[in-house]
């Protein structure tokens, strides 16, 4: 019932405008992309926002490169394949550890500046690193530092056009082919924008749930759109929640960096005990799942619907200069990080899954390339090693750059168009039904699932499927459509999946599998859902 277009239309019918290359999204992966490919082509990149508006920006820990002579690209494979629970593609990770440090000086030389210490790139550590590898920039503002560098590279670059505020609606797709997307302007018009490649860069999904770090914007529109359009989504089963966003009265779930636990930082339950060494040998710096399914467990056994994060036994100007950002934001709800225990929960954060790319960021449908979180390119498995999404985005979006160069303009059929016969506008508040989706998600495809709460929670959504076949008209209308589509896939993936791996845990089913369930599970719009096996070179 999900249909291959959010509306009706002839691209006959539509104004065009013509560009090399779609890029949309407006974070480090769309950006980076946008930059390098403009060394060559014309590139229109198109964002729901504005640039600065992105998971991108609120990344505080870091970027993870092998720097140090004493760490190297082995070490790091080895501990993204160990949090990756057994589902990372090695050759993919391999690609990760071994381009990223060229990528970090591209970056620098595009203008981002890193924290430097002695005279060197300052390193520090987080949960299930071996090694002290995590750049970082002003702190704990590494993305605001990275996303400022290169916006202003393309701002001022003569082949990027850059447009705030409107909304990618569809790609123009015939299941087998991308020619470009349906664009929702400011003004409600539509335009259709065609190029030889179009390179997905949407971002996420933490809009899912009630309870997320993610901006607005991460509502999953890359993931819809590109199930829409015939590319196939690999492990959307798998969501990683932060163990530690800010949990205060009046606050937003502001996340507070793993960085913080990597310089120090213990969980404390509300009768101030220390806890993490009953569930992990790690302590605090276990991987993100185990760490913050022990925290619900200490919540549930405390009754408590916090815990504590506890860094005041470090230097006051340490914490202060490590952590401004948190600190300052901390300061304005009344706690004061280097004196005060700051309440924290999990929250949604990232999903390890995405649509399903090669090697060179391209998927199944030609022409069609995806990157950063909105991808899945083998490098996280079920489980994303801390601070590798931003290094994944400007490795894979360099390859995604070589591939286009190679790429002739694309004929685009003169007759193109979709015509589901939608006449009825939708019924209902679309806002109160995004509402009820979260807190079905929160409820039923949370950080616990059970099978009888995953076939309640797919049976709520299925009912809102008729939502699809309505004239859509509004921003807000295709982001419900599209949470809509990715939470009904996320939720079927989990009740398929019946063990516990990485981000995916089943009360039901708490033990892994990897006689049955070492593999993949995929969607395509036509196929239904499919198995994939797991590639181990």
């Amino acid at each position: 019932m999900i249909p291959r277009s959010l509306i009706d239309y002839r691209l006959s019918g539509l104004p065009r405008v013509d560009t090399d290359v779609v890029v949309i999204g407006g974070g480090i992966a769309g950006l980076f992309t946008a930059v390098k490919a403009a060394e060559r082509e014309r590139v229109l990149v198109i964002t729901k926002k504005t640039l600065f508006e992105s998971n991108t920006r609120h990344a505080q820990g870091g970027i993870a490169a092998v720097i140090s002579d004493d760490d190297s690209p082995e070490f790091h494979l080895e501990d993204t394949l160990a949090a990756g629970a057994g589902l990372c593609r090695p050759e993919a990770v391999r690609v990760l550890v071994t381009e990223g440090p060229a990528c970090i000086h591209e970056l620098v030389n595009m203008g981002t500046h890193f924290d430097i210490e002695n005279g060197t790139f300052a390193l520090t550590q987080e949960g299930a690193h071996s090694h002290r590898r995590i750049l970082h920039a002003n702190g704990d503002a590494t993305g605001a530092e990275i996303v400022r560098a290169l916006s202003e590279r393309a701002r001022m670059h003569p082949n990027i056009g850059l447009w705030d505020n409107h909304f990618v609606v569809d790609l123009v797709s015939d299941g087998e082919e991308c020619y470009g997307a349906i664009v929702l302007k400011p003004d409600g018009g539509l335009v259709f924008v065609a190029g030889k490649a179009t390179v997905l860069a949407s971002g996420g999904a933490g809009q899912l749930y009630r309870y997320t770090t993610n901006p607005d914007v991460a509502t999953g529109d890359g993931l819809a759109m590109a199930y829409r359009a015939g590319a196939r989504l690999r492990d959307v089963e798998f969501i990683q929640f932060h163990p530690t966003a800010l949990c205060y009265p009046g606050a937003p779930r502001f996340l507070i960096s793993e960085a913080v636990r990597g310089e120090g930082a213990v969980l404390r339950n509300i009768k101030g005990e220390r806890f993490m060494e009953r569930y992990h040998p790690l302590r605090e710096l276990a991987p993100r799942d185990v760490v913050a399914r022990a925290i619900v467990a200490e919540m549930e056994r405390t009754n408590a619907t916090f815990v504590y994060l506890d860094i005041t036994h470090e230097p006051a100007d340490t914490v202060r200069h490590r952590f401004p950002t948190i600190y300052e934001t901390c300061l304005q709800y009344g706690l004061d990080l280097t004196a005060d225990w700051i309440p924290v929960a999990p929250a949604a954060h990232y999903m390890m899954g995405g649509v399903r790319t090669d090697l060179d960021g391209a998927t199944n449908v030609r022409r069609l390339f995806a990157c950063g979180e909105v991808s899945s390119t083998g490098v996280h498995g079920a489980n994303r090693l801390a601070s590798n999404s931003l290094s994944e985005a400007v490795v894979f979006g360099r390859r995604i750059t070589e591939r286009i160069r190679v790429l002739k303009p694309a004929s685009v059929p003169a007759a193109f168009g979709v015509d589901l016969g939608r006449r009825t506008a939708p019924e209902g508040d679309t806002a109160e039904q995004r509402l009820r989706l979260q807190k079905t998600m929160l409820r039923h495809v949370g950080l616990k699932r059970s099978g009888s709460g995953l076939e309640k929670g797919i049976g709520d959504m299925r009912r809102q499927l008729p939502f699809m076949q309505r004239r859509l008209a509004t921003k807000e209308q295709f982001e419900y459509a599209n949470m809509l589509t990715c939470s009904l896939l996320s939720a079927q993936a989990a009740l398929a999946r019946t063990e516990s791996r990485g981000g995916h845990y089943r009360e039901d089913c708490p033990e892994r599998d990897d006689r049955a369930w070492r593999k993949h599970l995929l969607w395509h719009i036509e196929e239904g859902m499919t198995e994939e096996p797991i590639s181990d070179v």
